[in-house]
């Protein structure tokens, strides 16, 4: 059985990353996994610098335009469907290249996320309208009286 290698590149952008990674893929014959926040979304290319099209053409990319801009992908979704991605990588790939910007969805990745329950929102909602019918100062006296102690923060 041969071990199974996960190569993070992280760094500032406009370091190399991006560059470093087709290397290293190229070099392992390991298909690359996009850790960056805004990458994974279709629609924009040049504000998020995901890999040109010869990039893209010359090595398997995966989470790099992968879902629509208007689908909501939170962190913690990320590292579920990156960690199920990455689990079928391994299965055809000693190497697999994880690479981008978003320090959180590395240490998702990673480290995994803590298991946070999901936002209720029925309740959002109703603060949403609260806001907009009362304004935020109806908000933080509501907030002042149910805790006091975090309302001074």
């Amino acid at each position: 059985m041969s071990t199974k290698r996960l190569l993070v590149i992280v760094g500032p952008t406009g370091s190399g990353k991006t560059d470093l990674s087709i290397r290293l893929a190229g070099h392992y014959a390991a298909p690359i996994l996009s850790t960056d926040s805004r990458q994974v979304y279709r629609g924009m290319p040049i504000g998020t610098a995901q890999p040109t099209f010869d990039q893209l053409q010359a090595i398997e990319h995966h989470f790099i335009a992968s879902h629509d801009i208007k689908d909501y992908l939170s962190c913690g979704e990320y590292e579920v469907q990156a960690l199920a991605r990455l689990e079928k990588l391994f299965a055809g790939h000693d190497y697999v290249v994880a690479v981008g910007g978003a320090g959180l969805y590395v240490r998702a990745l990673c480290e995994g996320m803590d298991d946070l329950p999901q936002a209720d929102e029925s309740l959002r909602e109703e603060m949403d309208r609260w806001l907009a019918e009362e304004g935020l100062g109806a908000l933080a006296e509501k907030l002042r009286e149910l805790d006091p102690e975090y309302y001074r923060i």
